[in-house]
């Protein structure tokens, strides 16, 4: 392993800062919106994809779908919500990391966001003290677990794939990688890094 690739939401992040629910889990009770009418309208719709894979932007398109669903709710007020209920760091690993950074091991996110969030979690989270950069999908043009994804991140860290490891929460995309030549482990809420780097070592 020459390469860490690390993905974000279900293991860097883990929900609301204080208590680690979902950040939609008030939703309603602090801005009259239904969690299952966002998913349904924007995040389960054409509007997402084209959001996190770069093809649109993601206020003027959530902008668009609240006309219909939320008149008196801006795009800006939710994504602000959002993006600051959804930012509870795993410290723990973040710590495992750094030390692991520290003995020359080169780490990147790899992560299905769109273009503001990214910024966000690198800027205001300061995930850029902790990583030497981050490939996302909207960056990419392709979202986990296309292999397009897998490639192009490849090309762009400059070295074999079956020289890069990689840790997700989601099974496709370990298969995806996998498949790709990645070294991949399946990160569940009970996994460590030591568990990880035993699995790439095997």
């Amino acid at each position: 392993m020459k390469v860490l690739m690390v993905d974000v939401d279900g293991v860097l992040v883990h929900g609301r800062p204080g208590d680690g629910l979902h950040y939609c889990t008030y939703l309603e009770r602090d801005l009259g919106l239904k969690r299952e009418v966002l998913q349904e309208e924007f995040f389960r719709r054409d509007h997402w994809g084209d959001v996190v894979t770069g093809r649109d932007n993601l206020e003027p398109r959530l902008a668009s779908v609240l006309e219909r669903i939320a008149p008196g709710l801006s795009a800006s007020t939710l994504i602000d919500y959002w993006f600051e209920n959804d930012s509870r760091l795993d410290q723990a690993l973040l710590g495992d990391l750094a030390a692991l950074r520290a003995k020359g091991i080169p780490m990147y996110l790899a992560t299905n966001q769109e273009h503001r969030r990214a910024a966000y979690l690198m800027e205001k989270l300061d995930l850029s003290s902790y990583f030497d950069g981050i490939f996302y999908s909207a960056m990419l043009g392709y979202q986990k677990p296309a292999p397009e994804f897998f490639r192009l991140a490849t090309e762009r860290v400059g070295i074999d794939a079956d020289e890069i490891a990689f840790i997700d929460d989601y099974p496709a995309n370990i298969e995806a990688a996998r498949q790709f030549g990645w070294k991949a482990m399946h990160w569940t809420p009970t996994s460590t890094l030591n568990d990880a780097l035993a699995a790439f070592s095997q």
